[in-house]
């Protein structure tokens, strides 16, 4: 694969280790939802805090594939969508991306992760009257934790930003109507861990609901059950649900095969 390098004099040398490692892990998150069809096209976005500004975030160049990111080549800017760091390479920013990170970064500080996607199946279930159903334990994970936000055209109004940060709360997912999916976490390999389930989650529902049969719901009871076992921020839990353990099986995978996501 060939992917368009930045020189690392150009940037590495222009930002604290903990920034490069944060760019370092969100150029894998890009080329892990490459890697598993979770993208549409040069489109869609995921940001990452700076570890050592919490006014600025990591977004990638409008105009290259998620195959193409590299820790080198992501854009830095703050919460007024002013460049901070730019690469010296040809592209710029998407709006749409800076007004809908922008809103859930500046309402949240504990979204240290945005990822949000048009995938087949999220766009499916965005467009459901009935919205993500409890009906997969992959769902249930997102009992009581997902906001619904009705779509007002492409996101290019800052004044939506007040209205996406209300209708998420604090909440681990927002519903993008007849849109897509948004995905908040506190690290990034927990976004990402939390968007593969809902993606999966996704999956499930249009294969269910395309059966024609009756769909079996949980009782409330045990949808909280379900949710609180799996919450990634219960510490207590027995089993790890954060996506460490999955996520560094996928690293070892990519760094093995596509190692460049690094440079």
């Amino acid at each position: 694969m060939s992917a368009l390098v930045i020189p690392l004099s150009s940037v590495r040398s222009e930002v604290d280790p903990e920034e490069w490692e944060a760019r370092v892990q969100l150029a894998a998150a890009y080329r892990l939802m490459h890697r598993l069809g979770m993208t549409d096209w040069i489109y869609n976005h995921i940001t990452a805090r700076v570890p050592s500004n919490h006014e600025h975030f990591l977004i990638n160049p409008w105009g290259l594939s998620y195959s193409e990111i590299t820790a080198s080549n992501l854009y830095k800017i703050d919460l007024e969508g002013n460049l901070v760091l730019k690469p010296d390479i040809p592209f710029g920013t998407n709006q749409a991306g800076f007004i809908i990170h922008s809103a859930v970064h500046a309402a949240r500080p504990d979204a240290g992760c945005i990822i949000h996607t048009h995938t087949k199946a999220g766009v499916a279930v965005s467009a459901m009257r009935c919205g993500l159903l409890p009906i997969s334990q992959s769902a249930m994970r997102f009992s009581g934790r997902i906001g619904y936000h009705d779509y007002e055209g492409p996101a290019t109004n800052l004044e939506e930003r007040g209205r996406l940060a209300q209708n998420l709360g604090g909440g681990d997912v927002l519903v993008l109507r007849n849109h897509g999916m948004l995905v908040v976490g506190p690290t990034i390999h927990t976004a990402f861990h939390l968007h593969q389930r809902l993606e999966v989650a996704c999956q499930v529902q249009c294969a269910a609901m395309a059966a024609g049969t009756e769909l079996v719901i949980p009782s409330p009871e045990v949808q909280r059950h379900a949710s609180a076992t799996m919450d990634v921020n219960a510490s207590s839990n027995a089993i790890p649900n954060g996506g460490e353990i999955e996520w560094a099986a996928l690293v070892r995978e990519l760094d093995r095969e596509e190692p460049s996501y690094r440079d």
